[in-house]
């Protein structure tokens, strides 16, 4: 059996993303189920084998009820496009998440900012009234003639 290019290519991305995305699962990452892993596997470890055994193809073909072999190519082609898409979901989601904690620390942060200025107005205040209360005890009483 000869080996071609991109048979090395496919079989070497293939490895690549089967490691990160086992290893993103049992990191716990955000976002990373066990579906997601299990489609992950299927996905990549499909085109992994068919980049090694080409003739798999065929039997995929026959187990379809696909004619030919062309058939399970651009079937494959398919699912291909929806990887894709999942990567490209997987990512936005990430994005979300990653915005959405953001802006809680933002609402964190602003929150924080007003109640410290709230204490500084209500220092100012009990300052005032002291300072009020002292210049009325200093003051003779209104009353005395």
């Amino acid at each position: 059996m000869k080996i071609h290019l991109y048979q090395v290519i496919v079989v070497a991305i293939s490895s690549v993303m089967l490691y990160l995305g086992t290893k993103e699962f049992i990191n716990r990452e955000s976002g990373q189920t066990l579906l997601k892993l299990s489609v992950r596997l299927a996905v990549w470890g499909g085109m992994g084998l068919i980049a090694i055994y080409p003739d798999f193809t065929l039997v995929i073909a026959r187990i379809m009820g696909v004619v030919d072999n062309f058939n399970a190519v651009v079937l494959m082609g398919f699912l291909m496009v929806f990887l894709m898409l999942f990567k490209l979901l997987s990512a936005i989601e990430k994005i979300e998440q990653n915005v959405s904690e953001i802006s809680r620390k933002e609402a964190l942060h602003a929150a924080h900012e007003r109640i410290e200025e709230l204490r500084k107005e209500i220092k100012a205040q009990r300052e005032d009234k002291v300072a009020d209360k002292q210049v009325e005890t200093e003051k003779p009483g209104k009353n005395t003639a």
